[in-house]
């Protein structure tokens, strides 16, 4: 039988060499707030190339100073934070793997000591400060910022892109029925939550001919919120403006809910989403065996795999995995005498 994990998977132009992705994970490592890389991301990122990942996707990587999730993150702002992407990116393909970033605004859930925005005017908790309402060319502002973002990572030389939907930050706000109460042509229907997406999809396609990804939360966990069909239409629409992918996760819109959380939790939302939209998608959440990720791409309930913290625990989990699946994985060079 064909491990399926360790196939090698084309979107567009690009062809991974497996079909494990690291999922973006917040490293919280710049300083002095310009949000420049450090020895930590490239010491990070690396390490997971040399394990052999197919596809390290960076970090929530903010597209505007103000749409950071915290003073600690790393830039996508401004033309001084393309060097140092560069060199992780080719720290990264130096050792075969493909390099994505996650471009993303944290709106709401940004905790800075300056203003922050959002849709609406509605605090994420008693911790954060009440957001500022986005006007209309404030919100073209930051589709803008997506744009040239996208220009930034395309110039450091990133196979893919993903957009950040997930997770309650900024473009999940505008979709969201419990955080965005706009009444102009930004809120309302769904077609009018998806409005700035569908913006930012086209401007950063305007600039990107690469594979683009975007990550949706496909559970809202509240009666009022979002339901799966919403999501299968929205993917839908994604499909239709030359979205390649669709990166399955949930949660994060609002706090104090119940999320039912068990290995592989999210893995049947994305099912879904690829069965009715008829589009590659990616797993993830606590997704830590290879038995079990060999599982979802065999029962085609999955395209990739994403693995998060199983990859912060072990920066080899390809090589166990090989290991455990009978499958014979080319090590590094330096690395032969210890991978049999």
């Amino acid at each position: 039988m064909t491990i399926k994990l360790f196939e090698p998977y084309t979107i567009k132009n690009v062809t991974l060499p497996n079909r494990i992705v690291m999922s973006p994970m917040c490293m919280y490592s710049s300083n002095n707030e310009d949000g420049k890389v450090l020895n930590w991301h490239r010491t990070h990122y690396a390490s997971r190339a040399v394990g052999q990942v197919g596809l390290i996707m960076v970090e929530a990587t903010a597209v505007t100073a103000q749409g950071r999730i915290t003073t600690k993150d790393l830039g996508i702002w401004d033309d001084q934070h393309i060097e140092g992407l560069t060199e992780l990116v080719q720290l990264m393909k130096e050792h075969g793997s493909k390099t994505g970033i996650q471009l993303a605004h944290a709106g709401r859930k940004a905790d800075l000591p300056s203003d922050i925005v959002a849709p609406s005017p509605i605090a994420f908790s008693d911790r954060y400060q009440t957001p500022k309402e986005l006007t209309k060319s404030e919100i073209q502002e930051i589709v803008d910022a997506f744009q040239k973002a996208a220009s930034r990572a395309k110039a450091a030389g990133f196979d893919v892109i993903e957009l950040h939907g997930a997770h309650g930050y900024l473009l999940n706000q505008f979709l969201s029925p419990l955080t965005n109460k706009r009444s102009d042509e930004y809120g309302g229907s769904l077609e009018n939550r998806y409005r700035i997406i569908r913006e930012v999809v086209d401007a950063v396609k305007s600039v990107w001919d690469g594979p683009l990804f975007v990550r949706i939360s496909a559970a809202e966990y509240h009666e009022d919120g979002s339901k799966l069909d919403d999501f299968i239409t929205i993917a839908g629409w994604l499909k239709e403006q030359g979205v390649d992918f669709i990166d399955v996760s949930t949660g994060g819109v609002v706090p104090n809910v119940k999320v039912p959380v068990y290995p592989g939790y999210q893995v049947k939302l994305a099912e879904k989403i690829r069965e009715n939209a008829a589009i590659p998608v990616g797993a993830v959440g606590l997704i830590t065996s290879p038995v079990q990720a060999e599982e979802i791409l065999q029962n085609e309930r999955a395209d990739l795999v994403f693995i998060a913290r199983e990859l912060l625990r072990n920066p080899y989990w390809p090589y166990q995995a090989a290991k455990t699946l009978g499958h014979s994985l080319k090590a590094p060079v330096p690395y032969e005498r210890g991978w049999l």
